[in-house]
């Protein structure tokens, strides 16, 4: 047995001990699940090492495990050798970090795409959601995890990321290039749409986000407005904080959403009355596209009964990473909490579910080609990104409107 294989046993060894040892610690049945689980573990790596047709790398048999490891937890854990790691420290680090505007998460074994920030260089490409990545810097996603798929596809502004898509209704991945930008603010779309109603589109929660949309609210008052909509589809990006300040303006009481784990203390996040700003009628528009923070928003507006959800079923997201190192400059991106709705429920796994069911028509995809005449070398910083306004075409927002319409409406 060479010294890479006794170095990973050994590895293992102390790892089987550690881990039969806390368990002793959380209870006897834990332990004996945990000791019986390691051990089949440290039998097959002894196995593969003495029976494989040639001689393994153990090093890249111990990170294939570990990878999937971290992968059947869930989408949004994952492990990070040592190189990737000090790859992934390296670009959080920099002052001018350049980025592709995309939310992804895995399906049917391979990255997929959840949502495509607004004017971003992956819209500017023709990337959508419900797009599968095949290959990532030209590694398949079949072995890679939402991770290190994001860790590939960040880098130095005016640099370039190749894509393989699979589009929808096609089978072989198209190629794509992807050129990468420091991303500014997206613009939170304010558009009256009729005398008395207001709709905010929402495509992220970026700081201050619920600041702005207290001031529109607020003026909409003043302007004689009586009904909001909020359009939370394509938003996967922005923290908790913000979806939930913005939910206090709207909901008067009750419980807005609960976030707990194994390790974590279980938070439960209130109403506060004193921060409602609007008490008439309000519709939130979701679909798919929906994750994150977006979907707690939406979920809290849901218990409450504050007003229609319209539209389909969330992605099913919303939950905390925790950031682990391990002594040998590997790290976990661990998920450590899942938020829960006002019913109880994890979003993670039952997403948002809205009141009134409504399929768009599939449009066509463009061709990814953009109007624009920027020169694509990412080096400043864009101006904030403006989403599309709402068209009466929207089969979603039209029947919002058409809810909102009626006579009788939830109000606070």
């Amino acid at each position: 047995m060479n010294r890479t294989a006794r170095i990973a046993i050994l590895a293992i060894s102390i790892a089987v001990f550690c881990y039969a040892g806390l368990g002793h610690v959380l209870g006897q049945t834990h332990e004996e699940r945990a000791y019986k689980s390691l051990t089949v573990y440290g039998e097959v790596l002894q196995k593969v090492q003495s029976d494989y047709v040639d001689e393994p790398n153990m090093h890249l048999v111990t990170a294939g495990a570990l990878h999937g490891l971290l992968e059947s937890l869930d989408p949004a854990s994952s492990y990070l050798t040592p190189r990737e790691y000090t790859e992934y420290k390296q670009k959080n680090a920099s002052t001018n970090p350049g980025d592709t505007g995309l939310t992804l998460s895995k399906r049917y074994g391979y990255v997929i795409v959840i949502s495509v920030l607004p004017d971003s260089p992956a819209e500017k490409a023709g990337i959508h959601s419900g797009d599968i990545f095949e290959s990532v810097a030209g590694f398949t996603t079949r072995e890679m995890s939402v991770g290190q798929a994001m860790n590939l596809l960040r880098g130095q502004p005016g640099s370039g990321v190749k894509v393989g898509v699979i589009r929808r209704g096609k089978n072989e991945p198209e190629n794509v290039d992807l050129v990468r930008e420091k991303l500014g603010p997206v613009k939170m779309v304010s558009q009256k749409t009729d005398p008395d109603i207001l709709a905010l589109r929402l495509t992220s929660f970026d700081a201050g986000r619920a600041d702005e949309v207290r001031a529109r609210l607020q003026d909409a008052e003043k302007q004689g407005i009586h009904k909001v909509i909020l359009d939370l589809r394509n938003n996967g990006r922005g923290p908790v904080s913000e979806a939930l300040a913005i939910a206090r303006l709207f909901v008067p009481s009750g419980n807005l959403a609960t976030l707990k784990g194994q390790t974590v203390s279980t938070q439960t996040f209130a109403a506060e009355p004193g921060k409602i700003v609007w008490k008439g009628p309000v519709s939130v528009l979701i679909d798919g596209t929906t994750s994150g923070a977006a979907e707690v928003l939406a979920s809290a507006l849901a218990g409450s009964h504050r007003g229609d959800v319209v539209g389909e079923r969330t992605f099913g997201l919303a939950s905390e990473q925790k950031l682990i190192t391990i002594d040998d400059g590997s790290a976990l991106i661990l998920t450590v909490a899942n938020y829960y709705n006002a019913g109880g429920k994890s979003i993670l796994e039952e997403g948002v579910t809205p009141t009134e069911v409504v399929r768009p028509a599939v449009a066509a995809s463009d061709d990814g080609t953009d109007d624009d005449d920027s020169s694509g070398n990412g080096q400043a910083v864009q101006a904030p990104a403006e989403p599309k306004p709402l068209s009466p075409e929207d089969a979603v927002f039209k029947k919002a409107l058409e809810l909102l319409k009626t006579p009788v409406k939830k109000a606070a």
